[in-house]
C-alpha cells in the first residue's frame, strides 16, 4: 500500500514518541477550554484538543457548542502558543475549521466508516495543506479505515495519521472499544510510514485504564497519544469517566517507558534467526498435517463417511489445549490454532469428497 506522505510535525513540536495531543473531549464553555488549557500548556503540552461537534449515539445528549466554541480554540492558540485541533464530521465543518485557522482535523470512528461522507470531506479539503488524522471505523474493518486514508491522500493532502480508538462491540466488559491491537500493527505493516496515534481514552472508557493502555501502545511503537484531559473531569458535559485532569494526565506520560524502536543487536538477530527456523519448521509440520488430512478425505470419500466427525474434533481442542497448558501456552490461543487447522483440513477434505 502506498500512501504519498508528509511529515506531521508543526514547527517548534520536538520530533520524538509520543507527540501528544490533550484536552477535554468537549468544548464545554469558554472558560472551561481557557482554563484546561493553560493548565496543560504549563504541563509542556504544544496541542490542544477540544471536539466543537460531538456525535452522539441518541438525540437529546449534549451536541457540541458548534461553530462559537471555534473562536475559543483561536483563542487558546492566542493566549498560549498552543496549536489547535477538533473533529470534522461534514463539508461545513470543514469550511468553518480552516476559516477559523484550525491546525489539525480529525475524522471521527462513525465518519470513517461512510465513504460518502470521506468523500464530502475530501473534496472540502482539496488545495488545503492541514494534516489530517483519521480514526479507525467503529467496526474493525481494515481495508475500510485504509480507504478513508486514500480518499484524504487523493484530495492531494499528505501529512496524514491514524488514530486508533478501539472498535466497537455489544459485549463492553473492560474496555469501552476492544484494542485489537493486531489490526493497527497490521495497517503499519501494509503502510510503514504512515504515523499512528493512540487514543487511549475511547479505548478504555474510564481513566484508571489510560496509564497502561498509553504504556502498550509505546511499546508496539506507536507515534502518539491522543487523551481526554479537562480542568474537572467529574463535572464533563461528555464522556466524563474518560476524562483525566493536566496533573494526572502529567504524571502518566511522566511514567511511560520509550524503548527504542530499531537499535538491532547481534543477540537479537541470532534470536530471530531461531525464530524464522522454528516458522520454517512449523510450516513444514502444517504441510504434513494437510496431506495426512488429505488422506483421511480419501478414506471417508471411499467408504461413504460424513467429513466432520464432532467427537474427534472436541476430542483434539480438549487435549491440545491441555498439552499447550503443560508446556506454558495458553489453552484458549492453542484451541484458536487448532480451530483454524481444522477449518482448512474440512476445506481440504470437501475438495476431495466433491471432485
Amino acid at each position: 500500500m502506498e500512501l504519498e506522505l508528509e511529515s506531521i510535525l508543526l514547527p517548534g513540536v520536538e520530533d520524538k514518541r509520543p507527540m501528544v495531543i490533550a484536552g477535554p473531549c468537549s468544548a464545554e464553555t469558554e472558560e472551561q477550554v481557557m482554563c484546561t488549557a493553560k493548565q496543560l500548556a504549563e504541563k509542556g503540552m504544544k496541542i490542544f484538543r477540544a471536539g466543537i461537534w460531538k456525535p452522539r449515539t441518541k438525540p437529546g445528549g449534549f451536541e457540541g457548542v458548534g461553530v462559537d466554541g471555534l473562536a475559543w480554540l483561536k483563542e487558546v492558540k492566542k493566549e498560549t502558543g498552543m496549536y489547535v485541533s477538533t473533529e470534522v464530521a461534514t463539508a461545513k465543518h470543514v469550511y468553518e475549521c480552516l476559516k477559523a485557522g484550525i491546525d489539525i482535523l480529525w475524522i471521527g470512528a462513525r465518519t470513517t466508516a461512510n465513504p460518502f461522507a470521506m468523500q464530502e470531506i475530501a473534496d472540502a479539503l482539496k488545495g488545503v495543506d492541514v494534516p489530517v488524522f483519521v480514526k479507525n471505523p467503529v467496526n474493525p474493518d481494515l481495508e475500510l479505515w485504509i480507504g478513508a486514508l486514500e480518499r484524504i491522500n487523493n484530495a492531494g493532502l499528505k501529512r496524514l495519521a491514524a488514530i486508533h480508538r478501539g472498535f466497537s462491540s455489544y459485549d463492553k466488559k473492560l474496555y469501552r472499544n476492544l484494542p485489537q491491537w493486531h489490526i493497527p500493527i497490521e495497517l503499519r505493516r501494509r503502510i510503514p510510514n504512515l504515523p499512528i496515534i493512540c487514543d487511549p481514552s475511547h479505548i478504555g472508557g474510564k481513566r484508571e485504564l489510560i496509564a497502561p493502555l498509553c504504556q502498550q501502545a509505546m511499546d508496539l511503537g506507536f507515534n502518539g497519544l491522543i487523551i481526554e484531559s479537562h480542568c474537572n473531569p467529574d463535572c464533563a458535559w461528555s464522556d466524563a469517566s474518560q476524562q483525566v485532569t493536566p496533573d494526572v494526565l502529567d504524571y502518566i506520560l511522566n511514567l511511560l517507558v520509550i524503548r527504542k524502536e530499531t537499535q538491532t543487536t547481534e543477540n537479537l538477530s541470532e534470536l530471530r534467526k531461531q525464530i524464522d527456523e522454528c516458522d520454517n519448521n512449523l510450516m513444514q509440520e502444517l504441510a504434513k498435517r494437510m496431506r495426512v488430512a488429505r488422506e483421511i478425505g480419501t478414506f471417508k470419500k471411499e467408504h461413504d463417511m460424513t467429513i466432520l466427525q464432532t467427537g474427534r474434533y472436541n476430542e483434539i481442542l480438549d487435549k491440545r489445549g491441555s498439552q499447550g497448558v503443560l508446556l506454558g501456552v495458553d489453552s484458549e490461543f492453542i484451541k484458536k490454532v487448532f480451530e483454524l487447522i481444522h477449518e482448512e483440513s474440512v476445506r481440504q477434505q470437501m475438495e476431495i469428497i466433491n471432485r
